[in-house]
């Protein structure tokens, strides 16, 4: 931060310098990034813990999807505090997100689990992620403005830098109290205690977050681009109307979403949200070795948001982040399959040596997703399916003879798939063992591994291709930020920049991990899930070439 103190610009005495903006804001964003993350990092063991109702697939599916529902409420939050940031103040918008945020999140550390309290159980859970992605959709755009309007001429990209950092250092922080407490209760208490009830410790941790966010952010004063806009009389009296019903602000709105965020949504979460999913359910790579590969990463992050941030200050916010979007672009197929490589290098072997195929009726086979658990799934075809993709083994679909079991074929070998339909559950779970044990047993003779070899492993081949992901998204992001606030005029600005904003990571980026992760388990190809993403980020790629305009050096005033 001392680098920043160097430009810090003139301020009456009752404004906090500009050193004290960013690090509160970015510190509060921080910790709100914490309380979310830990969330997306708990995934597997969140599906275990209140979707036991569910199969395997069905529950890690729904876990990834109320991830995504605390993105789908993002929006809503940016509305609400939008409004309110235009219309009372920056502050007291931001102080109300992180009270609500970190009270959701220590909740979630007290809830219930499904085998206690049933249906209830993930219920609470949604209703508390709601509250999650409500709060946040307030944050992003409070601190972002609060940071801009204070900063100097020429240094605002790299000063909101620091904003985007928050981000970063939440999800290291994340990744770090969770490693800790695994291995702390590990030792003492044995590997299953984390899974049984030690998950719940990195959430009550938020408690501690949540009394230094509410410290800091009251020490701050209103912004001086908004006190005085205020003063002279020139806020909005609707900003919802003058934001998106006067076509010259709405179509600021739509160029911010497609152009910019939904590019920011799929890059950014599959660089650091689904390459989880990807390295742990379909490489079969350990929860240690994947946390501090993402803890690596993501401090590695932390700096080149502030280098692009600042570089955008020098030659323009639109390069810069096109350069991102396309890098991204580029690297997202032969960077997953360099990723496989080096991590389960047996698998992409043995697929190379015994591909799986499944021969099925196509009738007979069926989207294996299910949040309320009325779907049995257990027709030959989806059987022998879920096995796979909990393998994560990729396969070819073919179609069989109608009316026909489905056939798994292994290479040279076949094993054959059975039907449980009508037959009573225990009956069917017993089937399902049958099935899943020799599918099991002909990939293991094929050499399909069962999981990663640490030894095989090429963690500095894994950590380059996840550092390309890295550069792509912070040269994205770091000048996001910046551009956004030069985008809207001052009147709008929480309201109209914080929609787009919240709908490109809530809707487009939070769904990444369940969206990709459903179409895996359909199609079959482990690589298939990354198609969504890269349609997002080729149509930003496209509209922000021909259609965004240079905002470097806009005045915030107007």
């Amino acid at each position: 931060m001392a680098e920043i103190a160097a430009d810090e610009i003139e301020t009456p005495a009752n404004h906090a310098s500009l050193r004290t903006v960013v690090a509160a804001s970015s510190l509060g964003a921080t910790f709100e990034w914490y309380d979310f993350f830990v969330f997306g990092s708990l995934t597997q063991v969140i599906s275990k813990t209140f979707f036991s109702g569910l199969n395997e697939t069905a529950g890690y599916i729904a876990a990834l999807a109320l991830f995504g529902a605390g993105f789908a409420f993002r929006p809503l939050g940016a509305l609400a505090f939008g409004r309110i940031g235009d219309l009372v103040g920056r502050k007291g918008a931001f102080l109300v997100t992180v009270a609500l945020m970190g009270g959701a999140t220590v909740a979630i550390g007290l809830l219930p689990s499904y085998a206690t309290a049933g249906i209830a159980a993930p219920v609470l859970l949604l209703l508390m992620r709601i509250l999650q992605g409500f709060a946040l959709g307030g944050e992003y755009g409070g601190a972002a403005i609060y940071v801009a309007e204070h900063a100097p001429k020429g240094a605002r990209g790299r000063s909101t830098s620091w904003v985007q950092t928050a981000a970063a250092f939440g999800l290291f922080a994340a990744l770090l109290v969770i490693l800790l407490t695994r291995l702390t209760l590990g030792k003492a208490f044995g590997p299953a205690a984390f899974d049984a009830w030690g998950w719940r410790i990195p959430f009550l941790f938020s408690a501690g977050l949540l009394a230094v966010s509410i410290f800091m952010r009251m020490k701050l004063q209103e912004s001086p681009t908004f006190a005085a806009m205020k003063e002279e009389g020139g806020l909005s009296a609707a900003p919802f109307a003058e934001a998106f019903g006067q076509w010259k602000n709405l179509k600021l709105v739509l160029l911010a979403l497609v152009a910019v965020m939904f590019a920011q949504g799929a890059v950014w979460y599959t660089a650091f949200f689904y390459v989880q999913t990807f390295m742990e359910k379909f490489l079969k790579v350990e929860a240690t070795v994947i946390n501090g590969l993402m803890m690596a990463i993501v401090a590695a992050s932390a700096p080149l948001y502030v280098f692009f941030g600042w570089l955008s200050d020098k030659w323009g916010r639109k390069v810069v982040m096109l350069g991102g979007m396309t890098l991204m672009l580029v690297a997202y197929f032969p960077g997953f399959h360099m990723l496989a490589g080096a991590l389960n290098p047996a698998l992409a072997e043995a697929q190379g040596r015994a591909p799986a195929t499944v021969i099925a009726d196509p009738a007979d086979c069926s989207l294996q997703f299910d949040p309320v658990g009325k779907a049995s799934f257990t027709s030959s075809c989806d059987i022998a399916k879920s096995v796979l993709a909990n393998a994560g083994v990729s396969y070819v679909n073919e179609a069989g003879q109608p009316g026909q079991p489905a056939i798994v074929r292994v290479g040279l070998a076949t094993i054959p798939s059975l039907d449980a339909r009508g037959a009573p559950p225990d009956v069917a779970k017993a089937i399902k063992a049958s099935v899943e044990g020799k599918i099991k047993e002909g990939l293991a003779r094929a050499g399909y591994p069962a999981k990663a070899d640490p030894k095989r492993m090429n963690l500095p081949a894994a950590f380059a291709v996840l550092m390309v992901f890295v550069v792509a998204s912070t040269a994205l992001f770091g000048p996001i930020a910046a551009f956004l606030v030069e985008l809207f005029p001052t009147r709008i600005r929480y309201t109209a920049l914080s929609l787009p904003y919240h709908i490109g990571t809530g809707w487009v980026g939070g769904f990444v991990p369940f969206t990709a992760f459903a179409i895996v388990a359909s199609v079959g190809d482990i690589y298939s899930g990354l198609w969504y993403p890269f349609v997002f980020t080729a149509i930003a790629c496209a509209t922000c070439l021909f259609l965004v305009p240079e905002t470097l050096d806009r005045p915030l005033e107007a």
